[in-house]
């Protein structure tokens, strides 16, 4: 696992989007697994400039999704499939039926069933991913056990709180998504991390500052990935006591 500290968390999104469209530049046909929340909206923009500038082609490339609520349809504004397209897909030559985000809607046991044949469909270039507080990846929370493959996850009391924000009320936030499992993620060939801020600071310093691996921090996982990149800012860097 390589860590990268930089000055400022911008400086970090911009490294991380540099990474991906590399990737695209490399291998045009490339598949990158994206995900979504406030680390991908800051990292999304590099990439767009990069197309606009005409440094990358998405023409021929693929993508699949981290995750998704269950119970919202692709056209709800806190929807997954709603936050790719306005956050990245519009913006770049990309096409839609090469793009897969998992649905929300309908049985349960086929939304499962189609989301682990795409994956094991797909080989990933690259995974981008954020962190929750609890140190969640995808929707993989902390507990007494983690799922190889793509499944239906409860989310955590913690994890709705920090997505309350999003909706009108913690109500409102679905209690259910579907998600990657650890073993989908770590497949990848490629991972990159990217977080910021003090709420994140207990889960990084257990994924950056010693070998372990907790169960009840899923991030740790990914120690045993054999090309994985954590990008912080300086910030989170000192409050963790990481020195480069």
């Amino acid at each position: 696992m390589r860590v990268i500290v930089t000055n400022t968390y911008a400086e970090a999104c911009e490294i991380a989007g540099g990474m991906i469209t590399k990737v695209v530049q490399d291998d045009p046909k490339a598949t990158l697994g994206l995900a979504t929340g406030s680390s991908a909206q800051a990292v999304y923009p590099y990439i767009i400039r990069a197309y606009e500038k005409g440094e990358v082609d998405f023409s021929q490339a693929h993508s699949v999704n981290l995750d998704e609520y269950i119970g919202l349809t692709p056209e709800h504004d806190q929807s997954y499939r709603y936050f790719m397209n306005t956050n990245f897909f519009d913006h770049v030559n990309i096409k839609k039926e090469n793009t897969f985000v998992a649905s929300g809607i309908g049985s349960e046991e086929e939304i499962v069933k189609e989301f682990r044949s795409v994956l094991a469909n797909s080989n990933v270039a690259v995974q981008l991913l954020g962190i929750g507080v609890d140190g969640h990846v995808g929707f993989n929370e902390p507990g007494k056990k983690l799922h190889s493959e793509a499944h239906i996850e409860v989310l955590d009391p913690s994890t709705i709180k920090a997505n309350a924000r999003f909706f009108a009320n913690e109500d409102e936030v679905p209690k259910k998504a579907i998600t990657m499992g650890m073993g989908d993620i770590m497949r990848a060939n490629k991972l990159i991390l990217v977080a910021t801020g003090a709420p994140k600071a207990d889960a990084i310093r257990e994924l950056i500052m010693n070998d372990e691996i907790f169960v009840n921090n899923p991030s740790t996982m990914i120690k045993m990935h054999k090309d994985c990149v954590v990008i912080i800012d300086k910030e989170l860097a000192e409050l963790v006591g990481y020195q480069a």
